[in-house]
């Protein structure tokens, strides 16, 4: 009787553990996509495009600066950058 609940512990505490801890990284990876969130973020990508398979190109806010970069295997590169009000 005692070997019986000591298997169900050894078998069910570590699952329920797992369950929890996956539950929880989920909660944090989706809770940024929930809607009416307000970010405070210091950087907003307003727009990407793939070029080819190998690179992009994004378009940056930064302290009302809007900037063009490429992003590649060999990094990120700025292409351009504009000042000024933001529309």
């Amino acid at each position: 009787m005692l070997w019986s609940y000591i298997l169900k512990l050894v078998v069910l505490l570590p699952l329920v553990c797992g369950l929890m801890i996956g539950c929880l990284y989920l909660w944090r990876k989706l809770e940024s996509r929930m809607p009416g969130k307000t970010t405070t973020r210091l950087i907003a990508v307003r727009e990407t495009m793939m070029i080819s398979p190998g690179l992009r190109l994004a378009v940056l806010d930064f302290e009302g600066k809007r900037l063009l970069v490429s992003v590649g295997r060999g990094g990120v590169n700025l292409v351009d950058k504009v000042e000024g009000p933001l529309a």
